[in-house]
């Protein structure tokens, strides 16, 4: 935060990371930050364009970054970014997700509404994407974990009628209502009903205890989340879901 009799607009060597950055007149550039404390920060870079620039090669995705700016505008404007920690390489199918988390951020965390907690989570997650481990459970958890911190109800453990999710029970999951008893079996393979999406209570308590060791709680997971992104993202769709479905339907 600001020292006392500085600039209150000012704010100096704040963790963040680069989400998104585009031309901004002539020779500079507008950055979306994701700040720790702060949130999403959309700030301009001057001259960031220019071939010299000091900050031009600073401004790379998934990076730990430290970061200076200032205004009392929406747009900010960018003094300054130093190196925050180890570098993270992230390659090939490990990219794409990285850039994924990147866009839902970008669509879904209104600008400056503080996250702490999401940032942390984020910084962690591209450390796993960074293995290569595993990389579709780790964009079920982030997604799950994004709605939930930004408020979004998705109640797992309990059903619309408050009552304990049954693991060999079938449900349909609609977004902002819930998990409903269904007494029939599922819609084909796609799990999808015509409202909200069809699923076992099995897979609802993995998610709950943050297990998706089983191939169908993998499954139902990604086809539930998708599901839940789509009603809050509204009808533009996400550029890089539709890589990652075209690359191995992560």
């Amino acid at each position: 935060m600001a020292a006392a009799g500085s600039n209150p607009h000012r704010q100096d060597n704040q963790a963040v990371y680069v989400l998104h950055t585009y031309p901004f007149k002539e020779t500079s550039l507008v950055v979306e930050l994701f700040a720790h404390g702060f949130g999403r920060v959309a700030t301009t870079a001057k001259g960031a364009r220019r071939p010299r620039s000091a900050m031009r090669g600073m401004l790379q995705s998934f990076q730990p970054l430290i970061a200076t700016w200032s205004g009392k505008l929406e747009l900010k404007t960018l003094h300054s970014l130093e190196w925050g920690g180890g570098l993270l390489l992230l390659k090939g199918e490990a990219l794409m997700c990285g850039f994924y988390l990147n866009e839902l951020l970008l669509r879904l965390l209104p600008r400056e509404d503080p996250h702490e907690a999401l940032f942390e989570y984020y910084s962690a997650t591209l450390k796993v994407l960074a293995s290569g481990q595993d990389l579709a459970t780790t964009l079920r958890r982030f997604e799950l974990k994004l709605l939930q911190e930004l408020g979004y109800a998705i109640p797992l453990h309990k059903d619309e009628s408050d009552e304990v999710i049954v693991e060999d029970q079938i449900y349909r999951y609609q977004a902002e209502h819930g998990a409903t008893k269904l007494n029939n079996t599922f819609n084909g393979g796609s799990g999808r009903a015509k409202y909200g999406v069809q699923l076992l209570g099995r897979t609802l308590i993995d998610m709950t205890g943050d297990d998706y060791s089983h191939p169908q709680t993998q499954q139902q997971s990604k086809q539930l989340m998708r599901y839940l992104l789509a009603h809050y993202l509204g009808d533009k769709p996400l550029h890089t879901r539709q890589l990652l479905i075209d690359l191995q339907g992560l």
